[in-house]
């Protein structure tokens, strides 16, 4: 079997976003802030760095269909929807919970990272589940990029 490398390569930095968030939050709970600090922006540049792999390949290469059983790709459609909100609901509460902490904002911090702490991991465990069934269980679909579709080249 042989695995695409920037989906694998994307994939492996969303998993290391959310090991090191696990390990910032252990930090945090042990008054280590200053490597709490450290740890989560580490998160947040491997999860920046999964994004930016992420649209490049979306732009230049493309998307690949589910390439699974037909009667499942209904299922793979809702599964991946609920993925993608988890995931720009994530971004979004990330983006907030680092200002917060970096401007010292620290009561809407506490408020805010242990949430968005959650949706991360449930972001990194199902886009995990993603690049299984795309890549891992199923042979992928058809690839096709945003340029392509869009100009019809």
């Amino acid at each position: 079997m042989s695995l695409p490398i920037l989906p694998t390569i994307s994939t492996f930095f969303i998993v290391l976003s959310a090991i090191l968030v696990a390990i910032g939050w252990s930090l945090i709970r042990k008054r280590k802030v200053e490597a709490h600090k450290k740890t989560m922006l580490a998160a947040g540049v491997s999860a920046l760095l999964f994004f930016i792999i992420y649209v490049s390949r979306t732009v230049f290469v493309g998307n690949t269909s589910f390439g699974g059983p037909d009667d499942l790709k209904i299922y793979y459609t809702v599964f991946l929807v609920f993925h993608i909100i988890l995931a720009t609901t994530g971004a979004v509460f990330g983006l907030v919970s680092i200002y917060t902490g970096l401007k010292e904002v620290l009561p809407r911090h506490r408020k805010i990272g242990p949430v968005t702490s959650i949706i991360w991991f449930f972001t990194a465990i199902t886009g995990v589940a993603v690049y299984l069934l795309l890549y891992v269980f199923y042979e992928g679909g058809e690839t096709t990029s945003m340029l392509k579709a869009i100009f019809g080249h």
